[in-house]
């Protein structure tokens, strides 16, 4: 991964340590990759959200072939995939798209393109000795890499492309930065950004079905009390944590349907000894009392909108 450069258009900031969404825009491509190897990042060292190899290119400075020559240095994988730092919305499914087409298409490499048609060589998966190759022997004409483009070198190799529109985004100004927080903010991102924001900032890598949980947290809410929703669901990744070392998402989904079917009974318990039609949870005899945003005996105003969150709403 090159993570170097002036950024100038950004007016000299450290791009990579631009937030999107919460977190730095190397980490959102490092998560994109996850299942890499080995990954190298060229640049000065700096706190990441996983481990990863730094390498630097000699000079620094001196352009991205010298650091992707740098980079190539410290592996010896067969295919590489190569990717800036900037790509806000690169995902792992892409990744793999990439490393597909190369392998069944034969070539030097396989690049996405943009939506204007344009190959994005910084995106993309090589046959490493394939770039070992051109790039020795462009060392040997222009006397070294420094300040050569990236063109010089994919010029010469046979490529494949992957279209892409979203994945093929970066982030080059200030503009580019607004959108991608954005786009993230809109009704079909925003949970499963909150959700890698969350993991990445505490370590965790488990993926787990977020309807799932959501289904508990309406279940405690209703058939107990709104305050039950959070802490239920923070009771059950604390069971699966202590279940099993390591757990997958199996010990979660485990615990959350315990949960639930607790949740189920306790509403169905409410509803025996209170009478038909009376509030789960609330004490026999007594008239309901409204909270302050809400009159006695209307629907959970935030429901619609917690629906309307869950990943398989329409």
């Amino acid at each position: 991964m090159l993570a170097g450069g002036g950024a100038r258009r950004l007016g000299g900031a450290d791009k990579p340590g631009v937030r999107v969404g919460g977190r730095a825009l190397l980490d959102r491509v490092l998560g994109a990759c996850s299942g890499a190897g080995t990954t190298v990042v060229v640049a000065a060292p700096r706190p990441t959200a996983r481990p990863v190899e730094w390498a630097r290119e000699e000079p620094a400075g001196a352009g991205p072939l010298a650091a992707l020559d740098a980079g190539l240095r410290r592996t010896e994988a067969e295919q590489v995939v190569v990717l800036s730092a900037d790509l806000p919305f690169l995902e792992e499914r892409t990744v793999l798209r990439l490393l597909v087409a190369l392998r069944e298409s034969g070539a030097d490499g396989a690049v996405l393109r943009d939506p204007g048609g344009r190959d994005q060589p910084l995106v993309a998966a090589y046959r490493s000795a394939s770039l070992k190759r051109e790039m020795a022997l462009l060392a040997a004409e222009h006397d070294g890499l420094t300040g050569l483009p990236l063109k010089s070198l994919t010029a010469r190799l046979e490529l494949t492309r992957v279209t892409d529109p979203v994945a093929s985004f970066d982030c080059d100004t200030w503009d580019d930065i607004a959108a991608a927080r954005a786009r993230i903010r809109e009704h079909g991102h925003v949970l499963d950004e909150w959700i890698s924001a969350v993991k990445d900032e505490l370590g965790i890598e488990l993926d787990v079905d977020t309807g799932l949980l959501l289904d508990l947290a309406r279940d405690a809410a209703h058939g107990v009390a709104r305050p039950a929703a959070p802490l239920t669901t923070f009771l059950v990744g604390y069971a699966a944590a202590r279940a099993a070392e390591g757990g997958g998402p199996e010990t979660v989904a485990e615990a959350a349907r315990k949960a639930a079917a607790l949740a189920t009974r306790w509403a169905e318990e409410g509803g025996s000894e209170a009478g038909p039609g009376t509030t789960p949870g609330a004490v026999p005899g007594e008239k309901p009392v409204a909270g302050p945003d809400e009159k006695a005996g209307d629907p959970d105003p935030g429901q619609d909108a917690r629906d309307a969150m869950r990943p398989d709403a329409g």
